[in-house]
């Protein structure tokens, strides 16, 4: 029984869990594909490095082209990561009619349409579950799942390093900077924590999953984009308060006036399914014009979690080898890209201001609202013993993001404010 040979670009966590799985599950595996499979060549940036598993030294390289030339191979793995030299590599090894498998998020958020084009040249496939969401099967859901629906809204908790901060921060009352250290030195956040905090690794995500459920090119440009870096204890406790828990939430709508993508800090409901979701987990809310409400959860990392998620291309990938319909699956966006004007972008909004603590100033701010056609939900004013003058916490109606903007500059004008604390979206 031939064996299918796949090369692996990179074993550093993700590549150690699909030599693991492989390894492990061979027996499984065979009944599911009919096939053996064989990890053939691996590349790796040092033969010496120590590793946590056993893998003979004749299957290791320092030489992707090893891997990507290689004629036994069938399919190649790429969880190496890197954007530019990783694309000439998977774009040669489609050219050479090799199936490519990745957890690369950021090559497929700047990348993926002009890979897609490459493989329905070579009527390959790519596959690419594991660069969202790690073990949550989100991807192939939006494909196959929701292939007979429309879908209207994404929303989701895509990056764990970001919910462990606030969940830790809701949980203990502790700072940003303190959770943010210790997340650091747990290892779920890098030593410069910039594309988790700041929105950047959710943002690629997001373009993902947009562009799958919308069926139109999204690109990472088009994604509005704000970090947590900028969520003091003081915003949480006030959300706690009002009964919604802070999280940094991807948002993607699509209607037929156009689609609206954002990544932001968000005040969630606390009754939401979404807002319950803690630590390093994912959660992935998917609204379709038929199912309605439908919500995914899992983890979003770690080694097996997310080479489940490869390993579990592998095996479509093979099944489709076997049935000889490679390169017939890959979602090509047809729809032409239409992007929501600011007038028609509706969410509810949340601002904490700092003002003059006299007769008259809350009249004044409920005038700017009204002025701007902007409708109240609540508004609640109370001293702060820490700072001269009051805190006035406001939550508004749906409001659209246009007038929500001239509502902040006026504000900006007005004496009797002495600072915009805080704004942030309320959903739920």
């Amino acid at each position: 029984m031939k064996a299918i040979k796949v090369g692996l670009l990179g074993l550093g966590t993700v590549g150690t869990g699909v030599v693991r799985i492989v390894e492990k599950h061979q027996e499984d595996l065979l009944s599911q594909v009919g096939s053996p499979i064989q990890i053939e060549k691996i590349a790796v940036k040092n033969l010496k490095k120590e590793r946590s598993i056993s893998v003979d030294s004749s299957v290791l390289t320092e030489d992707p082209w090893e891997v990507i030339r290689h004629p036994e191979i069938d399919v190649i793995v790429e969880v190496m990561g890197g954007i530019n030299e990783t694309k000439t590599y998977l774009l040669e090894a489609l050219a050479l009619g090799k199936h490519i498998i990745t957890a690369n998020k950021d090559l497929m958020a700047l990348y993926g349409s002009e890979i897609l084009a490459k493989a329905l040249e070579h009527q390959c496939d790519v596959f690419y579950e594991a660069s969202v969401a790690g073990g949550i099967p989100i991807i192939r859901t939006l494909i196959e799942g929701f292939s007979s629906d429309r879908i209207t809204k994404i929303m989701g908790i895509v990056n764990g390093t970001t919910n462990y901060i606030l969940s830790k921060m809701s949980r203990e009352s502790a700072s940003y900077e303190d959770v943010l250290k210790e997340a650091q030195q747990l290892g779920y956040a890098e030593s410069d924590p910039t594309s988790d905090v700041e929105g950047l690794d959710a943002a690629r995500k997001m373009a993902i999953l947009s562009t799958l459920g919308f069926r139109t090119n999204v690109e990472l440009k088009d994604v509005s984009v704000r970090g947590i870096s900028s969520v003091s204890k003081e915003d949480i406790t006030y959300a706690k308060q009002l009964g919604y828990e802070m999280k940094l939430l991807g948002i993607a709508e699509c209607h037929d006036d156009g689609l609206s993508i954002s990544v932001q800090p968000t005040m969630v409901k606390a009754s939401h399914p979404i807002a319950a979701v803690g630590g390093v987990y994912n959660a992935v809310y998917v609204h379709g014009e038929a199912v309605g409400e439908t919500m995914f959860y899992g983890a979003g990392a770690g080694e097996l979690p997310t080479a489940t998620s490869v390993v579990a291309d592998l095996i479509a990938v093979i099944k489709n080898m076997k049935l000889g319909v490679t390169g017939l699956k890959a979602i090509v966006p047809y729809k032409e890209k239409k992007l929501r004007a600011d007038e028609r972008i509706f969410y509810k909004n949340f601002l904490l201001l700092q003002v003059d603590d006299k007769a008259g100033v809350l009249a004044q701010i409920t005038q700017v609202f009204a002025e701007y056609e902007v409708s109240l939900d609540s508004v609640i004013q109370t001293p702060n013993a820490q700072q001269p003058g009051a805190e006035i916490m406001i939550v508004t109606h749906l409001a659209n993001k246009a007038s929500m903007d001239k509502v902040v500059k006026h504000f900006e004008s007005m004496s009797v404010i002495r600072r915009i604390k805080s704004i942030y979206r309320v959903e739920g």
